[in-house]
């Protein structure tokens, strides 16, 4: 299997979210994003793209996209992700490593950083078309985004 890494530009995502504290562990965020899918269900809103995202080493945040209007309810907020830059890559867990395609993607952005192609990096997050856990098709394409200052 091939993996390619690019950079490009991503589109602002409209997102219903939750935040944990606390470390990363093997589910992280399943519980967050069954309480949004409930929050959802409730709401009789659409929703699209699952998002892992790191905030910071002990600050993750489950975001989910939403396909129409929605009103905040308990421990879930709305907001807008700003279309940004990012380096990304698309690949199958299950053929290649994450741990290997995060380490690549780490070093290719060094050598980005010092040809001065980017500034730095401000964030990672993971992008899935559905549930990762119950769609092995979601599964399959896993996209990690790390956000770039050009």
């Amino acid at each position: 299997m091939v993996v390619e890494f690019f950079i490009q530009r991503v589109p602002k995502f409209r997102v219903a979210s939750i935040v944990r504290v606390g470390p990363w562990k093997e589910d992280n965020l399943r519980s967050e994003f069954r309480e949004l899918i409930a929050w959802a269900r409730g709401q009789k809103v659409r929703t699209g793209r699952w998002i892992f995202f790191e905030r910071d080493r002990n600050r993750w945040e489950a975001c989910l996209e939403l396909g129409g209007p929605a009103e905040v309810g308990g421990r879930v907020r709305l907001k807008t992700l700003s279309p940004t830059w990012a380096a990304c890559v698309t690949f199958d867990p299950d053929a290649v490593s994450s741990r290997v395609v995060y380490h690549a993607l780490n070093d290719w952005l060094r050598w980005r950083r010092k040809d001065g192609t980017i500034k730095s990096v401000t964030g990672v997050r993971e992008v899935y078309d559905g549930d990762p856990w119950a769609s092995r098709k979601a599964w399959a394409h896993c996209t990690v985004q790390f956000l770039v200052r050009r």
